[in-house]
């Protein structure tokens, strides 16, 4: 039997706290891309389409792809925007029966109208395709997954690298598993186990750490009978939301005593070691400092400043990095992305080789991570951005800064950009005449995926808190709706054993 199932790609990590609202032209910009074409762009590299689409060729299944769509992180998706980009798979959903449906979602998304889109949206799913029709999602695992998540997906993936270099591995394992859903060998469910925390202490990191044996007890259980995935999700604590925090999921069948007892004692691990931080943050003086005692041997020494990271909702204009840089007198150096608008007009208006002075970064918030600095620089690229990947996340992916310029300020080549992305591919700089592997300092606004690409070329890498939004103190943010109490929010919560 040859199995009618429907796909779709709907990505949105929200930080409630940035005061820029994620509108549909934010998807639009980055990713919104219909049926076909959306195959064309995304069917061959490590996406969950790739992996959906390399079951379905395997199975035979007639598979209709509804919608590939994903927006910077940033704030609130408004009404509008989620009606929109949910649209082409909720019509899909309700134009004929189907078999099986298979979501690629990211688990932290809000909107204007809910703390919880993914569940919201699986909601209007179900109303559509009725109870008993499977469905498979995969997460991110920085996802906050909540009760409704559970409720209403049958089967729930999540990545098990963070940086995410697994995605298609993960897609092909939950479209497994839905395959085998649709011929009525199994008929699983997803329990859910929850502690009150904002996020994990290291914010889900599998390199090194604890989540390395939680991942190792994780893949253990999924080899017993009756288990068919086990995902265990660091949370995203950058978000006011109810159902915050760190998760662990079982989609399983039978009896669910001996599974729930593995779920909570992964997730009594993740609370009895909450105080196990793993990265140590510098100021950013205190980095620059150690930029400028680099020689150079073996390589770049990598900063990456996590608080202006755009990948979690940062806005990217932060310029205590780059000042302290400057001051140091760091040269034979890069930094991007310094996402700046109206800085790229300002030097598209003028050619290649001046020399421009000009108010750069700290335009949206001056008090969270420096504010604008006056630069004078020579222009050594101007262009659109565009970009194909070649790292380990996004080898074969189009990608695109929007409208751009290379600055070049007291020796460090500044990438300065319009479309709001975090540094996670060499040819990010690469195709604008920057190679990161022949500097001396390679400084990205970035949150641990980095790694995947710069730590190969690196002789050290060094981590930096500039004081943005996304500060890695999170009792510096202004929650309201978080449930009370939580770690680390709560003193009492903070102590100790």
């Amino acid at each position: 039997m040859s199995f009618r199932v429907l796909t779709a790609e709907i990505s949105h990590e929200t930080n409630t706290f940035s005061v820029r609202p994620t509108t549909f032209d934010s998807f639009a910009h980055r990713r919104f891309v219909i049926g076909e074409a959306a195959i064309v762009a995304r069917g061959d590299a490590n996406t969950d389409l790739a992996g959906f689409l390399d079951v379905s060729r395997d199975r035979d299944w007639r598979t209709t792809h509804a919608v590939s769509t994903s927006a910077p992180p940033g704030g609130r998706v408004t009404s509008d925007a989620f009606a929109r980009i949910t649209a082409p798979l909720l019509s899909a959903a309700a134009a004929r029966q189907w078999d099986g449906v298979l979501l690629a979602l990211h688990g932290a998304m809000a909107t204007d109208d809910s703390d919880d889109g993914e569940g919201a949206l699986l909601a209007l799913l179900r109303a559509r395709i009725g109870p008993k029709v499977p469905v498979a999602i995969t997460l991110d695992p920085h996802a906050n997954v909540s009760a409704a998540m559970c409720e209403h997906a049958n089967i729930i993936v999540s990545y098990k690298t963070y940086p995410h270099v697994d995605i298609r591995d993960r897609a092909r394992q939950a479209a497994g598993i839905l395959h085998r859903t649709m011929t009525g060998e199994i008929v699983p469910r997803t329990l859910r186990a929850h502690r009150p925390m904002l996020e994990e202490i290291n914010g889900g990191r599998t390199d090194v750490g604890p989540m390395i044996a939680r991942l190792a007890d994780a893949s253990a259980h999924e080899a017993r009978a009756q288990v068919f995935a086990v995902s265990v999700n660091g949370g995203f604590g950058n978000a006011d939301v109810a159902e915050v925090g760190p998760t662990v999921l079982v989609t399983y069948e039978g009896d669910a005593a001996p599974h729930r007892k593995m779920a909570e004692s992964i997730a009594d691990d993740i609370w009895d070691r909450r105080f196990e931080s793993l990265n140590v943050y510098l100021g950013a003086e205190e980095a620059a400092a150690r930029c400028k005692a680099h020689d150079g041997r073996g390589g770049p020494i990598v900063v990456a400043d996590y608080a202006d990271n755009p990948g979690a909702g940062a806005y990217g204009d932060g310029t205590a990095l780059l000042a302290a840089l400057i001051a140091a007198d760091v040269e034979d150096g890069c930094l991007g992305p310094m996402i700046d608008p109206s800085a790229v007009d300002l030097l598209h208006r003028h050619g290649l080789g001046e020399i421009v002075t000009l108010d750069l970064g700290g335009r949206t918030d001056p008090a969270l991570g420096g504010a604008p600095i006056v630069v004078e620089g020579r222009i050594s690229h101007l262009g659109d951005g565009h970009y194909v990947g070649d790292g380990p996340m996004l080898g074969g992916l189009s990608g695109s800064w929007g409208r751009m310029a290379v600055l070049t300020v007291a020796g460090i080549d500044v990438l300065v950009v319009s479309e709001a992305q975090q540094m996670l591919d060499l040819q990010q700089f690469r195709a604008f005449g920057i190679d990161p592997a022949l500097k001396t300092v390679v400084a990205v606004k970035s949150m641990h995926h980095f790694r995947a690409a710069f730590e190969p070329i690196a002789a050290e890498v060094i981590l930096c808190d500039s004081g943005a939004l996304c500060a890695p103190d999170l009792r510096k943010l202004p929650y309201k709706r978080v449930p009370r109490p939580i770690f680390p929010l709560d003193e009492f919560m903070m102590e100790r054993k």
